[in-house]
């Protein structure tokens, strides 16, 4: 019998805070953290989007790390994984998986910076040594699922025998590359993001860092099981998705097979709605394809923007204290519905006992991240 995996600790670096707390206030009292900025080494047009405060990020930075030369992103990712580091430790059989899109994308504009150096392993492994992990760390990019998958990569490692437990950290910050890329194509929303909504017009972009701690051992509490996972491409497009939900429904089933549960059981879906026209309607398709159009279910874009490979981590993070706190999380923006197929978004905060969740994820090039947890009592 294969090993039962549980999240047992988590935090998260954000626009809203720099604690874990800190987002779970703000978000649970409907709290965004986009704004519009004024960033012409960034873009040269105002835009709105989720950001880091860089004063208070530097002032925690010099409270608690060690002195060194860290780009923004990576003062994030120390940040984030130094409380779980602390509580749980690192054994020499841990591992460290770090999901993120683009690491340090933004040090291609210093041509005196080896490429070596700003390449993904590279980041990886410098949060790996600061933290003495002994094995080498694994990277997960797969586009805007690879926070949620890297939580899957983790649960199969486990249940290999390939090492006792890991940390699966997550992040990326903003960028040149990343906001002119999505002012490209046209699919930046001129004010805050509205996912579902019928007056939504496109995505905010956000930067953020999260990161969780797994393992096979069934003690604490508030422990969070990974019950099912299922990842499929549908290879539809570059950047757009499939028009049936395909992948999603094919992803989620997976899931649900593994889990061995039925539709029916599921209390919640955190979803992924980015507020883009072809996103949030493909996510209405599959979840009608599924029978789950009943099911409370919310975007966290409104508070964080798309973090991109942060996003399927931090928003499951979320979704594991809206089950500890028994409380549904509004979906901000929403007011009339924008698809053609019936959702139940979560409109008004709402105490809710849940067990099992369910956390969504697409992304570009057709791939789709399907997660089924479980709270344990």
């Amino acid at each position: 019998m294969l090993k039962r995996i549980f999240i047992s600790d988590s935090n998260c670096v954000t626009s809203l805070g720099l604690d874990l707390a800190s987002n779970w206030k703000a978000v649970s009292n409907g709290i965004s953290g986009i704004e519009c900025h004024h960033r012409d080494d960034l873009l040269e047009t105002p835009f709105y989007a989720s950001m880091v405060n860089d004063e208070l990020l530097d002032q925690a930075v010099a409270e608690n790390l060690n002195t060194g030369n860290y780009t923004k992103l990576e003062k994030m990712l120390l940040l984030t994984l130094l409380p779980l580091i602390n509580r749980n430790k690192v054994s020499d059989n841990s591992i460290l998986i770090l999901s993120t899109t683009k690491g340090n994308i933004s040090l291609l504009k210093d041509k005196n910076i080896p490429i070596q150096e700003i390449q993904l392993p590279t980041l990886a492994k410098k949060i790996a040594t600061y933290f003495g992990f002994k094995k080498d760390p694994i990277v997960v990019s797969n586009a805007c699922v690879s926070g949620l998958l890297a939580i899957s990569v983790a649960k199969d490692l486990i249940q290999g025998g390939m090492c006792e437990n890991a940390y699966v950290l997550a992040g990326d910050e903003l960028s040149e590359f990343i906001l002119s890329g999505f002012n490209s194509f046209q699919a930046m929303s001129q004010s805050v993001c509205r996912p579902y909504d019928n007056e939504r017009d496109g995505v905010n972009l956000g930067e953020a860092s999260a990161a969780v701690f797994i393992d096979s051992n069934f003690e604490g509490d508030n422990l969070i099981e990974v019950i099912g996972t299922g990842a499929i491409n549908d290879a539809n497009h570059i950047s757009g998705p499939s028009r049936t939900g395909e992948g999603l429904y094919l992803s989620v089933l997976s899931a649900l097979n593994e889990a061995n549960i039925s539709k029916e059981d599921i209390d919640f879906i955190s979803a992924h709605g980015t507020a883009t026209m072809y996103n949030d309607e493909m996510e209405a398709i599959a979840v009608n394809r599924l029978g789950l159009n009943h099911v409370p279910l919310n975007s966290m874009k409104g508070y964080y923007g798309h973090t991109l490979g942060a996003s399927g981590l931090l928003e499951t993070i979320l979704s594991i204290e809206s089950a500890n706190n028994k409380q549904l999380i509004v979906s901000l923006g929403y007011e009339t519905s924008g698809v053609t197929q019936e959702i139940n978004i979560i409109q008004k905060p709402e105490e809710s006992s849940i067990t099992y969740f369910l956390k969504t994820t697409s992304g570009f090039g057709g791939s789709n991240a399907a997660i089924l947890f479980k709270k344990v009592n």
